[in-house]
């Protein structure tokens, strides 16, 4: 494993490459940590903070549509603009200053989120002409490897930033990281050949034809698949962190952080073994090898017991990247250099969209996003959004109009209790002591709509 590592660093593109991946993933994992915590200091909304990561993921959803474009332009020239103007994006937050400027973030992070799916399109066609082949499977490892050491240390350094200076420091932190990436992909020396005229056709045509050979390829296929199996239990995983904590460990919430960092080490480890794997065994293989540790993982978690917990969770970081870097490596491989843009972001969309959809179902109105409590206190949710149409009156709900009457026995009391007031005795039926005069008592008719009335 050691020399497939120490050959990769060697290699100047290689080595010039992982610097980029390293200085952006960074600046993006803290960014992305401290603009939850920078819309829920403005907006005082949990649905709100949470929405910041949707932002981020939704573009994913696009990848076949956005890698026709790396296909399209030679893709260090792509990588190098895509960079710079993000970074003139990520200065747009240095204005946000309240609530009413949250939409700046929000279009920010979302335009990130659009130039990185576009990137890793480039990215993965850029590889194949850069790296030599016997090199790649480490490299992708090495590459898979540096991504969760930035996941693990970019939000800590994140947060400290923000706590200290505030949120557009972090901002200008991510924009510098792009400047610094874009650096980065222009000292890369590939000579890449000028993309291949191709007949004029429609956009949805050309995207067709990525995913037609992604879907055709039995390899890639089945890789791909795997791929998006695994990140999709990854996803349910995280989802039942808290809940296990609260249920089945008796730990405290902060504890999740325990378990986040042991299964960030065992991605860090599987990672560097990837490639010394993939020279050893097929890629099916290694995927394989990966979905059953993740599933070892996952039983050792169901135990409740607090050791084999964190050594579920440490298999789960060990076998999760193997699949991805499976896929990754075959899709380099199997795949014409034409088709590459678009082949690459086909299937980054196929592996990553489950935690986009993820986070789609759990921040939706019938979700956690929170819009529940914007409807008006005591009243139904409209589709008209709470406003009621001209001379109708807003109805109150039905739990709410039980509630705010109360259980017939309640109302019997109220009743008995007001009866009691007019004829001057207490509950337990004496007559009370009053200082002045008696009052005399009205006749029952009176008392009887009295009381009627007062429990309408």
């Amino acid at each position: 494993m050691a020399v497939g590592l120490f050959t990769v660093l060697r290699d100047r593109n290689a080595r010039v490459y992982l610097m980029g991946v390293v200085v952006s993933g960074f600046g993006d994992s803290a960014m992305l940590l401290a603009s939850g915590v920078w819309v829920k200091e403005l907006t005082g909304s949990n649905g709100l903070a949470a929405l910041v990561g949707f932002c981020a993921w939704a573009p994913t959803l696009a990848g076949p549509f956005l890698g026709n474009l790396a296909d399209r332009m030679r893709r260090r020239t792509l990588l190098i603009a895509t960079s710079l103007v993000l970074a003139a994006v990520m200065a747009a937050p240095v204005a946000v200053r309240s609530a009413q400027d949250v939409w700046l973030l929000f279009a920010a992070l979302t335009m990130v989120g659009t130039g990185t799916v576009l990137m890793d399109a480039a990215e993965t066609a850029l590889i194949a002409s850069a790296v030599p082949g016997e090199l790649r499977g480490d490299f992708n490892g090495l590459a898979r490897t540096a991504i969760e050491s930035t996941s693990l240390l970019g939000p800590l350094i994140g947060a400290g930033l923000f706590t200290v200076l505030g949120g557009p420091a972090v901002a200008l932190l991510n924009a510098l990281s792009f400047l610094l990436g874009a650096a980065a992909f222009g000292l890369i020396r590939v000579r890449e050949a000028a993309p291949a005229r191709r007949p004029r056709r429609n956009w949805t045509a050309e995207t067709a034809e990525g995913v037609r050979h992604l879907w055709r390829h039995t390899t890639l296929r089945a890789l791909v698949v795997a791929g998006g199996c695994a990140m999709a239990a990854s996803s349910l995983s995280s989802t039942a962190t808290y809940a296990l904590l609260d249920t089945g460990l008796r730990q405290p919430a902060a504890f999740a952080g325990v378990l986040t960092s042991v299964q960030g080490f065992g991605s860090v480890i599987g990672g560097l073994a990837a490639g010394a794997l993939l020279r050893r065994v097929p890629a099916r293989v290694l995927s394989v090898l990966g979905l059953t540790l993740f599933a070892l993982g996952a039983l050792a978690r169901t135990t409740g017991l607090l050791p084999v917990v964190v050594v579920g969770s440490l298999l789960i970081g060990l076998g999760l990247p193997w699949p991805l870097i499976s896929a990754l490596t075959t899709v380099q491989k199997e795949t014409p250099g034409e088709l590459l843009g678009r082949v690459a972001a086909t299937a980054n969309t196929l592996v990553f969209a489950p935690t986009a959809l993820a986070l789609l179902a759990r921040h939706s109105p019938g979700g956690h996003l929170g819009l529940q409590g914007s409807t008006p206190r005591g009243r139904c949710a409209r589709p008209d959004g709470g406003r009621a149409a001209r001379g109708h009156r807003p109805f109150p709900c039905r739990a709410v109009r039980r509630a705010e009457r109360g259980s017939p026995a309640a109302r019997r009391r109220r009743r008995r209790r007001h009866r009691h007031r007019e004829e001057g005795i207490d509950d337990a039926g004496r007559p009370e002591e009053r200082g002045g005069p008696t009052r005399p008592s009205p006749p029952r008719s009176k008392r009887l709509s009295g009381s009627t009335r007062h429990a309408r």
